[in-house]
This record gives C-alpha cells, sequence and structure tokens, in this order.
C-alpha cells in the first residue's frame, strides 16, 4: 500500500504540519488503522477510499492520532486532498464523508487548497481551576469549542506571551476534551497575519500539534468578532510555523493553505 508523507500548510519541506496520507481500497479494521498511525508517528495519519458516484460524498476519509481516531482534522484534510489533486487520482473540488459531515476541499490554480469545514461554536467559560498555573500564563478569557473539536480556547495578554509558553503538559490533559489553544492578538499585522496560536494536546498525544486547522474554525469566529473582518490570516507559532488564511461564513469556515509532499514510499507489511 502507497503511503506518502505531507507537509500540510506549509509551502516549502519541513514546515507546517506533517500528516501520513493512505489512499485505499476500503478501510481495513480500526486496530489495523490505529497501527499504522503509530508506526507513522505524526500528529495525524489520513485514510481515504473512493466512493461509489452519485452520493452526497466523493471519498470517505478518516483521520488517526498515533493514540486515538479523531472526529476533525485540517491539516490532514488538506494532505489528502494534496495528494488527490498531484496524483490526478480526484480533479476538481472534492468532498469527503467524515465523522464530522461532509468537508469540501477546493484546490486553485495557485497550488493552495481551501477547505470548508464547519464553524465551531464558541461558548465562555469559566476560567477552570488550575488551567492557568497549567498554561503557565495568565488567561484573558476562556471559550469551549464545542463537540467537534472539543479543546479549550484561551486567549493570553499578547503575542509575546504566546510565543514564551512552556505549559505543564501532564496538568493541561485535566482541562478539555482534546487539548488547549492559547492564543493573542498579533503585535504587528504588517508582517502577514493577524493572531498567533499555539496548540497543545497531550490527552490524544500530541503535545503540541505543529499547525492545527481545526482549531482555526474556533479561531477565525473567535478573532473576526474582535477585528471585525471575515478573512484574516493566522500564525501557528510551533517550531515548524504555518500560516493559516480564514475566512468566516456563518456556520462555515473556509481554510486556505498549502501542502508539500516529502516522502513517497510502500508499506509493506
Amino acid at each position: 500500500m502507497r503511503i506518502r508523507i505531507v507537509d500540510a500548510f506549509a509551502d516549502r519541506p519541513f514546515t507546517g504540519n506533517p500528516a501520513g496520507v493512505m489512499l485505499l481500497d476500503a478501510f481495513p479494521d480500526d486496530t489495523r488503522l490505529q497501527r499504522i498511525a503509530l508506526e507513522v508517528n505524526h500528529a495525524e495519519t489520513a485514510f481515504a477510499h473512493r466512493l461509489p458516484e452519485g452520493g452526497e460524498a466523493d471519498w470517505a476519509l478518516r483521520w488517526f492520532t498515533p493514540a486515538a481516531e479523531v472526529a476533525m482534522c485540517g491539516h490532514a484534510t488538506l494532505a489528502t486532498a494534496h495528494v488527490l489533486h498531484t496524483t490526478g487520482s480526484h480533479s476538481g473540488p472534492v468532498r469527503f464523508a467524515t465523522l464530522s459531515g461532509v468537508l469540501g476541499a477546493t484546490p486553485h490554480e495557485d497550488g493552495s487548497i481551501t477547505l470548508d469545514f464547519p464553524t465551531a461554536p464558541l461558548t465562555r467559560v469559566e476560567l477552570p481551576a488550575g488551567v492557568a498555573e497549567a498554561l503557565g500564563a495568565e488567561p484573558l478569557a476562556a471559550f469551549d469549542t464545542g463537540p467537534s473539536i472539543n479543546d479549550l480556547l484561551i486567549e493570553v495578554a499578547d503575542e509575546k506571551t504566546v510565543l514564551g509558553l512552556t505549559p505543564d503538559l501532564k496538568a493541561l490533559t485535566a482541562h478539555s476534551e482534546r487539548g488547549v489553544i492559547a492564543t493573542a492578538r498579533a503585535d504587528n499585522p504588517a508582517e502577514g497575519y493577524d493572531f498567533v496560536s499555539r496548540c497543545f494536546f497531550p490527552r490524544i498525544g500530541i503535545d503540541e500539534d505543529p499547525v492545527t486547522g481545526s482549531a482555526h474554525t474556533a479561531l477565525a469566529p473567535y478573532w473576526s468578532e474582535r477585528l471585525g473582518r471575515p478573512d484574516l490570516t493566522g500564525l501557528q507559532a510551533s517550531a515548524r510555523t504555518g500560516l493559516v488564511r480564514t475566512e468566516l461564513r456563518g456556520d462555515r469556515t473556509l481554510l486556505t493553505g498549502r501542502a508539500v509532499t516529502t516522502i513517497d514510499g510502500e508499506l509493506l507489511v
């Protein structure tokens, strides 16, 4: 079986977020999918197979971290759309049947791809006891991001605070179903981004995710309301870094980025 490693939300190799991508004839059992994801050992491995023509979706798509299946993943969806487009397996827009409903991906002539995802519903919550100590910074506000992504979104004072976070990852596992998104307004939007974020998901086996598309379905409505614009660019300030262009369209959020295939090989077992 062919397996590829793709750097998503990246315009050059070794940046963005790497994902494994496998195009299959059908899904094997869950135990095998989980073992492959553990062997690949990136934040996500995406598994996809073609669906019969005439349905509401073109391909079935699932995502696994090294530890668990997840309900939504942006960067691995971008990586899968990139593989379909660059290998000729699918041309034009593609619809994926997923645990989060039908998700769309549209390739553009400049090489970028736009994902069509549901907007995360944000609910302001009281700051959970101990989260400031676990994060290593004093939150300004905290929001639940709803059942699709199950994160705690926390705004902190400024970009410098986001960049300097060294959280207690074990302690963070007590504060959300998936993880914690830390964010702040960009210090200087002239540098090409409007807000910054970092995402910590130790509960699902990812200490810090390099670039998280699904988190931007919560970051987009959060910052669009505060900055008064539907079109924004977010910098996820991990060691690898990545830019995500967002466009808020009510209950849908468009996420645009690029991807680069770095490894193309065979699974031998």
